[in-house]
């Protein structure tokens, strides 16, 4: 399920989608906030053009909407259920959790809008 070859693999893992081998990121850490959405223009090993049009990555906005909502059902499940917070403390976690979550949201819809476009092709992965 999580090994290379999967969209999932890619998509979690900020890899090149087409050869799962360099990093599409220029930084690994997605909480340096000046450089959470740099990217490389191609994969050094494939030569995949990251940005397939002008204003591309616009379109991982529908996506990041669900991963948001996602992350914030986590966090009202986790406040609810296991801490039996209120419901003040429960908005408050929510809020949080998107707050401090937000670059890792950005940067996994883009990783996700891109594996809509661009499958993995072995012939590109190195040996």
């Amino acid at each position: 399920m999580f090994k290379k070859g999967t969209k999932l693999y890619s998509i979690l893992t900020g890899t090149c989608p087409k050869c799962h081998e360099e990093p599409m990121f220029k930084n690994k850490n997605p909480y340096i906030l000046s450089q959470a959405l740099s990217m490389h223009e191609h994969c050094s090993n494939c030569k995949t053009k990251y940005k397939i049009e002008p204003s591309f990555f616009y379109g991982s906005m529908y996506v990041s909407y669900p991963v948001g909502i996602a992350f914030a059902t986590a966090a009202f499940v986790i406040s609810f259920f296991v801490f039996k917070a209120s419901i003040h403390v429960i908005f408050i976690s929510i809020i949080a959790t998107l707050i401090v979550c937000m670059p890792i949201i950005l940067r996994l819809s883009r990783n996700i809008w891109i594996n809509f476009f661009i499958s993995y092709d072995k012939s590109f992965a190195k040996k």
